[in-house]
Protein backbone atom coordinates (compact mmCIF):
# COMPACT_ATOMS: atom_id res chain seq x y z
CA UNK A 1 0.00 0.00 0.00
CA UNK A 2 1.44 3.40 -0.97
CA UNK A 3 1.83 6.32 1.45
CA UNK A 4 -1.05 8.12 -0.26
CA UNK A 5 -3.31 5.07 0.04
CA UNK A 6 -2.48 4.80 3.74
CA UNK A 7 -3.37 8.47 4.19
CA UNK A 8 -6.61 8.07 2.26
CA UNK A 9 -7.66 5.13 4.42
CA UNK A 10 -6.67 6.98 7.60
CA UNK A 11 -8.60 10.06 6.46
CA UNK A 12 -11.80 8.03 6.17
CA UNK A 13 -11.20 6.28 9.49
CA UNK A 14 -10.51 9.59 11.25
CA UNK A 15 -13.20 11.63 9.45
CA UNK A 16 -15.52 11.89 12.50
CA UNK A 17 -12.63 13.11 14.68
CA UNK A 18 -11.33 15.51 12.03
CA UNK A 19 -14.84 16.89 11.47
CA UNK A 20 -15.29 17.36 15.22
CA UNK A 21 -12.06 19.35 15.37
CA UNK A 22 -13.17 21.51 12.44
CA UNK A 23 -16.61 22.08 13.97
CA UNK A 24 -15.13 23.27 17.25
CA UNK A 25 -12.73 25.50 15.37
CA UNK A 26 -15.27 26.99 12.96
CA UNK A 27 -18.61 26.70 14.75
CA UNK A 28 -20.51 25.43 11.72
CA UNK A 29 -21.13 21.92 10.46
CA UNK A 30 -21.19 23.21 6.87
CA UNK A 31 -17.89 25.06 7.34
CA UNK A 32 -16.41 21.94 8.95
CA UNK A 33 -17.36 19.90 5.89
CA UNK A 34 -15.79 22.54 3.62
CA UNK A 35 -12.61 22.43 5.70
CA UNK A 36 -12.40 18.65 5.36
CA UNK A 37 -12.90 18.92 1.61
CA UNK A 38 -10.14 21.54 1.40
CA UNK A 39 -7.86 19.37 3.52
CA UNK A 40 -8.53 16.35 1.30
CA UNK A 41 -7.57 18.37 -1.78
CA UNK A 42 -4.37 19.48 -0.07
CA UNK A 43 -3.52 15.88 0.73
CA UNK A 44 -3.74 15.06 -2.97
CA UNK A 45 -1.59 18.03 -3.95
CA UNK A 46 1.14 17.36 -1.39
CA UNK A 47 4.09 14.99 -1.44
CA UNK A 48 3.19 12.62 1.37
CA UNK A 49 6.24 10.39 1.08
CA UNK A 50 7.57 9.48 4.47
CA UNK A 51 4.65 10.67 6.60
CA UNK A 52 5.27 8.66 9.77
CA UNK A 53 2.08 9.42 11.70
CA UNK A 54 -0.85 9.80 9.27
CA UNK A 55 -3.36 10.61 12.02
CA UNK A 56 -1.27 13.44 13.49
CA UNK A 57 -0.37 14.70 10.00
CA UNK A 58 -4.03 14.89 8.96
CA UNK A 59 -4.94 16.67 12.21
CA UNK A 60 -2.28 19.24 11.38
CA UNK A 61 -3.58 19.73 7.83
CA UNK A 62 -7.20 20.19 8.97
CA UNK A 63 -6.14 22.51 11.79
CA UNK A 64 -4.12 24.66 9.41
CA UNK A 65 -7.08 24.94 7.02
CA UNK A 66 -9.30 26.01 9.94
CA UNK A 67 -6.72 28.50 11.21
CA UNK A 68 -6.55 30.18 7.81
CA UNK A 69 -10.36 30.29 7.64
CA UNK A 70 -10.57 31.86 11.10
CA UNK A 71 -8.03 34.54 10.23
CA UNK A 72 -9.98 35.47 7.12
CA UNK A 73 -13.32 35.38 8.96
CA UNK A 74 -12.08 37.60 11.80
CA UNK A 75 -11.59 40.47 9.37
CA UNK A 76 -15.02 40.00 7.74
CA UNK A 77 -16.91 40.02 11.07
CA UNK A 78 -15.27 42.93 12.84
CA UNK A 79 -18.35 45.13 12.34
CA UNK A 80 -20.83 42.59 13.78
CA UNK A 81 -22.12 43.05 17.32
CA UNK A 82 -22.53 39.31 17.83
CA UNK A 83 -22.40 36.21 15.69
CA UNK A 84 -24.30 33.18 16.95
CA UNK A 85 -22.83 30.04 15.37
CA UNK A 86 -24.97 27.68 13.33
CA UNK A 87 -26.78 25.43 15.82
CA UNK A 88 -27.18 21.67 15.63
CA UNK A 89 -30.87 20.90 16.18
CA UNK A 90 -32.32 17.56 17.14
CA UNK A 91 -35.40 16.08 18.74
CA UNK A 92 -35.49 15.81 22.54
CA UNK A 93 -34.93 12.06 22.20
CA UNK A 94 -31.32 12.90 21.39
CA UNK A 95 -28.97 13.82 18.56
CA UNK A 96 -28.44 11.49 15.65
CA UNK A 97 -25.14 9.56 15.42
CA UNK A 98 -23.54 12.15 13.14
CA UNK A 99 -24.40 15.00 15.49
CA UNK A 100 -23.30 12.94 18.48
CA UNK A 101 -19.82 12.71 17.00
CA UNK A 102 -19.66 16.51 16.81
CA UNK A 103 -21.06 17.02 20.31
CA UNK A 104 -19.17 14.31 22.15
CA UNK A 105 -17.47 16.83 24.45
CA UNK A 106 -20.42 19.16 25.11
CA UNK A 107 -20.10 21.93 22.58
CA UNK A 108 -23.00 24.11 23.65
CA UNK A 109 -23.82 27.18 21.63
CA UNK A 110 -22.72 29.48 24.47
CA UNK A 111 -19.28 27.84 24.38
CA UNK A 112 -19.11 28.28 20.62
CA UNK A 113 -19.96 31.98 21.00
CA UNK A 114 -17.15 32.43 23.52
CA UNK A 115 -14.73 30.53 21.29
CA UNK A 116 -15.48 33.05 18.56
CA UNK A 117 -14.28 35.86 20.82
CA UNK A 118 -10.82 34.31 20.99
CA UNK A 119 -8.05 35.08 18.56
CA UNK A 120 -7.53 32.37 15.94
CA UNK A 121 -4.31 31.29 17.67
CA UNK A 122 -5.99 31.11 21.09
CA UNK A 123 -8.88 29.13 19.69
CA UNK A 124 -6.61 26.64 17.95
CA UNK A 125 -4.46 26.13 21.06
CA UNK A 126 -7.48 25.66 23.32
CA UNK A 127 -9.43 23.38 20.99
CA UNK A 128 -6.50 21.14 20.09
CA UNK A 129 -5.06 20.85 23.59
CA UNK A 130 -8.04 21.05 25.94
CA UNK A 131 -10.57 19.23 23.78
CA UNK A 132 -8.40 16.81 21.80
CA UNK A 133 -5.24 16.39 23.87
CA UNK A 134 -2.78 17.52 21.21
CA UNK A 135 0.67 18.22 22.67
CA UNK A 136 1.86 21.82 22.89
CA UNK A 137 4.97 20.93 20.86
CA UNK A 138 2.70 20.09 17.89
CA UNK A 139 0.51 23.14 18.42
CA UNK A 140 3.60 25.35 18.60
CA UNK A 141 4.79 24.06 15.24
CA UNK A 142 1.40 24.82 13.69
CA UNK A 143 1.43 28.37 15.03
CA UNK A 144 5.13 28.91 14.42
CA UNK A 145 5.64 29.81 18.08
CA UNK A 146 7.38 28.26 21.06
CA UNK A 147 5.69 25.53 23.14
CA UNK A 148 5.64 27.98 26.07
CA UNK A 149 3.80 30.55 23.94
CA UNK A 150 1.30 27.89 22.82
CA UNK A 151 0.71 26.95 26.45
CA UNK A 152 0.07 30.60 27.33
CA UNK A 153 -2.43 30.93 24.47
CA UNK A 154 -4.38 27.92 25.71
CA UNK A 155 -4.30 29.18 29.30
CA UNK A 156 -5.61 32.61 28.28
CA UNK A 157 -8.36 31.00 26.21
CA UNK A 158 -9.28 28.67 29.07
CA UNK A 159 -9.83 31.61 31.41
CA UNK A 160 -12.07 33.34 28.85
CA UNK A 161 -14.10 30.17 28.38
CA UNK A 162 -14.52 29.62 32.12
CA UNK A 163 -15.69 33.21 32.57
CA UNK A 164 -18.01 33.35 29.56
CA UNK A 165 -19.42 29.84 29.22
CA UNK A 166 -20.31 28.24 32.56
CA UNK A 167 -20.83 24.47 32.32
CA UNK A 168 -24.51 23.58 31.83
CA UNK A 169 -26.49 21.35 34.16
CA UNK A 170 -25.85 17.81 32.84
CA UNK A 171 -29.42 16.73 33.65
CA UNK A 172 -31.65 17.43 30.63
CA UNK A 173 -34.78 16.95 32.72
CA UNK A 174 -33.73 19.77 35.07
CA UNK A 175 -32.84 21.92 32.07
CA UNK A 176 -36.27 21.33 30.59
CA UNK A 177 -38.02 22.18 33.86
CA UNK A 178 -36.34 25.60 33.93
CA UNK A 179 -36.88 26.34 30.22
CA UNK A 180 -40.53 25.24 30.49
CA UNK A 181 -40.97 27.66 33.39
CA UNK A 182 -39.35 30.44 31.34
CA UNK A 183 -41.76 30.02 28.44
CA UNK A 184 -44.79 29.56 30.72
CA UNK A 185 -44.00 32.81 32.49
CA UNK A 186 -43.44 34.59 29.18
CA UNK A 187 -46.71 33.25 27.78
CA UNK A 188 -48.65 34.28 30.90
CA UNK A 189 -47.02 37.69 31.16
CA UNK A 190 -45.83 36.83 34.68
CA UNK A 191 -42.75 39.04 35.00
CA UNK A 192 -41.88 37.91 38.54
CA UNK A 193 -41.96 34.24 37.54
CA UNK A 194 -39.93 35.04 34.43
CA UNK A 195 -37.25 36.85 36.43
CA UNK A 196 -37.11 33.90 38.85
CA UNK A 197 -35.90 31.60 36.04
CA UNK A 198 -32.95 33.88 35.22
CA UNK A 199 -29.55 34.18 36.86
CA UNK A 200 -28.84 37.76 37.99
CA UNK A 201 -25.98 37.98 35.49
CA UNK A 202 -27.77 36.26 32.60
CA UNK A 203 -26.67 37.30 29.11
CA UNK A 204 -28.81 37.20 25.97
CA UNK A 205 -27.01 37.30 22.60
CA UNK A 206 -29.14 37.65 19.50
CA UNK A 207 -28.04 37.49 15.86
CA UNK A 208 -30.47 38.67 13.19
CA UNK A 209 -27.87 39.09 10.45
CA UNK A 210 -28.15 41.91 7.95
CA UNK A 211 -31.81 41.10 7.17
CA UNK A 212 -33.09 41.65 10.71
CA UNK A 213 -30.71 44.17 12.31
CA UNK A 214 -33.23 44.91 15.06
CA UNK A 215 -32.42 41.47 16.46
CA UNK A 216 -28.70 42.18 16.73
CA UNK A 217 -28.47 42.81 20.45
CA UNK A 218 -26.55 41.75 23.53
CA UNK A 219 -28.41 42.15 26.83
CA UNK A 220 -27.03 41.70 30.34
CA UNK A 221 -28.90 41.10 33.58
CA UNK A 222 -32.27 39.58 34.26
CA UNK A 223 -34.19 42.86 34.15
CA UNK A 224 -33.16 43.57 30.55
CA UNK A 225 -33.53 39.96 29.46
CA UNK A 226 -36.94 39.54 31.08
CA UNK A 227 -38.24 42.70 29.38
CA UNK A 228 -37.07 41.36 26.02
CA UNK A 229 -38.73 37.99 26.69
CA UNK A 230 -41.98 39.68 27.73
CA UNK A 231 -41.99 41.72 24.54
CA UNK A 232 -41.80 38.51 22.49
CA UNK A 233 -44.70 36.76 24.26
CA UNK A 234 -46.74 36.74 21.02
CA UNK A 235 -44.39 34.04 19.72
CA UNK A 236 -44.99 31.75 22.72
CA UNK A 237 -47.72 29.64 21.03
CA UNK A 238 -45.28 28.70 18.26
CA UNK A 239 -42.45 27.50 20.50
CA UNK A 240 -41.32 23.89 20.25
CA UNK A 241 -38.67 22.56 22.59
CA UNK A 242 -35.75 20.75 20.99
CA UNK A 243 -32.14 19.92 21.65
CA UNK A 244 -29.83 22.67 20.46
CA UNK A 245 -26.19 21.55 20.52
CA UNK A 246 -27.15 18.83 22.96
CA UNK A 247 -28.91 21.08 25.49
CA UNK A 248 -32.56 22.02 25.89
CA UNK A 249 -33.46 24.82 23.50
CA UNK A 250 -36.35 25.84 21.30
CA UNK A 251 -37.39 26.57 17.74
CA UNK A 252 -40.08 29.13 16.98
CA UNK A 253 -42.09 28.10 13.93
CA UNK A 254 -45.16 30.29 13.25
CA UNK A 255 -47.19 29.09 10.27
CA UNK A 256 -44.61 26.47 9.40
CA UNK A 257 -41.77 28.97 8.89
CA UNK A 258 -38.71 28.83 11.13
CA UNK A 259 -38.26 32.28 12.66
CA UNK A 260 -35.92 31.79 15.58
CA UNK A 261 -33.68 29.18 17.22
CA UNK A 262 -32.96 29.65 20.92
CA UNK A 263 -30.23 27.92 22.89
CA UNK A 264 -30.34 27.99 26.71
CA UNK A 265 -27.54 27.41 29.17
CA UNK A 266 -29.01 26.30 32.51
CA UNK A 267 -26.75 26.11 35.55
CA UNK A 268 -27.78 25.58 39.19
CA UNK A 269 -31.45 25.87 38.29
CA UNK A 270 -31.19 29.26 36.55
CA UNK A 271 -30.73 30.34 32.96
CA UNK A 272 -27.28 31.90 32.64
CA UNK A 273 -27.21 32.42 28.87
CA UNK A 274 -29.65 32.59 25.95
CA UNK A 275 -28.27 32.55 22.42
CA UNK A 276 -30.72 33.42 19.66
CA UNK A 277 -30.32 32.95 15.91
CA UNK A 278 -32.84 34.92 13.87
CA UNK A 279 -30.95 35.46 10.61
CA UNK A 280 -33.37 34.29 7.87
CA UNK A 281 -30.61 33.41 5.43
CA UNK A 282 -28.82 31.12 7.85
CA UNK A 283 -32.03 29.71 9.32
CA UNK A 284 -33.00 28.59 5.83
CA UNK A 285 -29.87 26.45 5.61
CA UNK A 286 -30.39 24.60 8.88
CA UNK A 287 -31.17 20.90 8.85
CA UNK A 288 -34.38 20.33 10.82
CA UNK A 289 -34.98 16.78 9.61
CA UNK A 290 -34.19 15.39 13.08
CA UNK A 291 -37.31 17.11 14.44
CA UNK A 292 -39.49 14.90 12.26
CA UNK A 293 -38.42 11.66 13.92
Amino acid sequence: MTDRQVLARTFEEERPQLRAIAYRMLGSAADADDALQDAWLRVHRTDVTGVENPRAWLTTVVSRVCLNALRSRKQRREDLLVHVPDPLISDESGPDPEQSALLSDSVGLALQVVLQSLTPAERLAFVLHDMFGVAFDEIAELLERSPAAARQLASRARRRVQEGAPPPDPDLARQREVVDAFFAASRDGDLDALVATLHPDVVLRSDGGTSRPQLNVVLHGREEVSRQASAARALAPFVRLALVNGAIGAVVVPQGSLQVVMAFTVSDGRIVAIDVLGDPERLGRLDLSALDR
